[in-house]
């Protein structure tokens, strides 16, 4: 504990241009919220000269990040330019083009061919199979011992949707976990000690999709994301190098947001025991769960912008070529915007005001689904099981990117007939 105090009392105290908020311990330790909260209410256009991750701007109110993503011309994601994360280099070969890497007109083009995935058809479909997997998924869960909730519960629905989603082989759904989690991990980590570890798993995820693309090529019938990538003009002749960035994006796109907002739900609903409460009380709020569990939880953590002229913000000279960090989970919690924002609250008003999908052009074209996997588990949750105890303190990612936990120790004491 007096660790803990020391390490925040000397980030208080240290001197504005010397905080790297961008340092994973920060995140995995929880203590970056009362960083963005002091960079809000004082730098809210903040300039690290020499931070982990190098030089960077941090980008930490609401307005000013709606602002940005409004307006591509000026603040690019394109991949030659330096991409979309904090440690993103387009020389790095952990990172490739996609389709979110992309400015105006070729991102249009490219995320067009995917958007049928996403129709109101394709997602009534999908609900269905929801309800089915949730069902089972909560029904086999253990009654009183602890179990790790992220990998029975989160991981296990997530892979299934996302193996759906990719036309993927639903026996190998948890492969797509396992490459996700290596795509996002950095070099350096236990998992991953060098960049070839890294590189090594990623190889085996594009090896087994290369094969379905020469498939799917052949025969473009079907209506999952790849078929629809492989008969679509403008990305039926892709590069292998961007058919890969694009399997990423929609691997590590399907697997963080929703994985981390079903974990983040149990540790709000546990830390704000009221609130569940209440939802029992009144089930027709769980249309206000996603949003809040988004804003609150804020499973990706910022999105990199490069500036592609001199501009000033605040007062500030953002140089060409600068690095620019839209920090989502600062924007989620700007007082100027969410009154406490640190409170889990299913009556917010204003949630659905977060930035947890981003805005503008790059808006996850996944949103829909994502809502809809937390609130058809959180459907069949409450028919279920009263109460879910968090047992143990959660353990949280180490990571300046995606925001979430790789174990949460729960117990369910008691069953309802369903």
């Amino acid at each position: 504990m007096s660790t803990s105090i020391n390490s925040i009392a000397s980030e208080a105290a240290c001197a504005l241009h010397k905080l790297d908020v961008a340092r994973p311990e920060l995140f995995q330790t929880g203590r970056v919220f009362r960083c963005f909260e002091r960079l809000r209410r004082e730098a809210p256009v903040h300039h690290c000269a020499d931070g982990l991750f190098g030089s960077y701007w941090s980008i930490t109110k609401h307005s000013d990040i709606e602002a940005i993503e409004l307006d591509p011309d000026t603040f690019s994601s394109e991949h030659a330019n330096g991409g979309i994360t904090i440690t993103s280099r387009p020389d790095d070969p952990q990172f490739l083009p996609s389709f979110i890497a992309m400015d105006p007109p070729r991102h249009a083009a490219q995320r067009k061919a995917v958007a049928p995935a996403f129709s109101p058809e394709r997602l009534q479909y999908l609900a269905q199979r929801l309800r089915d997997w949730s069902a089972e998924i909560v029904g086999e869960l253990p009654v009183g011992e602890p179990f790790d909730w992220v990998d029975k519960v989160s991981i296990e629905l997530t892979a299934r949707t996302l193996a759906s989603l990719l036309g993927f082989p639903r026996e190998r759904s948890r492969d797509l976990i396992r490459w996700s989690n290596a795509m996002v991990s950095l070099p350096g980590s236990a998992a991953f000690p060098t960049i070839n570890d890294k590189l090594k798993v990623m190889q085996e995820c594009f090896s087994a999709f290369d094969a379905i693309w020469e498939e799917r090529l052949k025969n473009p019938q079907g209506d999952d994301l790849l078929s629809m990538l492989a008969s679509g003009p403008e990305t039926r002749a892709m590069s292998r190098a961007e058919l890969h960035g694009n399997l990423v994006l929609l691997i590590v796109g399907g697997n963080d947001t929703s994985r981390n907002a079903i974990s983040g739900s149990v540790v709000a609903f546990d830390r704000f025991p009221e609130e569940r409460e209440k939802l029992k009380a009144h089930p027709e709020l769980l249309t206000a769960l996603t949003p809040e569990v988004l804003r609150w939880q804020t499973p990706v953590a910022h999105m990199r912008r490069t500036a592609m002229r001199d501009v000033t913000l605040r007062g500030q000279q953002i140089r060409k070529g600068d690095k620019v960090i839209l920090w989502y989970i600062s924007a989620n919690r700007d007082e100027d915007v969410f009154e406490r924002g640190d409170d889990f609250r299913i009556e917010r008003p204003n949630a659905r005001r977060h930035l947890s999908f981003g805005a503008g052009v790059h808006r996850c074209i996944g949103a829909r689904a994502a809502d809809l996997q937390l609130k058809i588990l959180w459907e069949e949750i409450l028919r279920r099981i009263p109460r879910i105890e968090v047992v143990q303190a959660p353990v949280t990612t180490s990571s300046t990117f995606g925001h979430g936990y790789t174990e949460l120790m729960v117990r369910i004491r008691e069953r309802l007939a369903a």
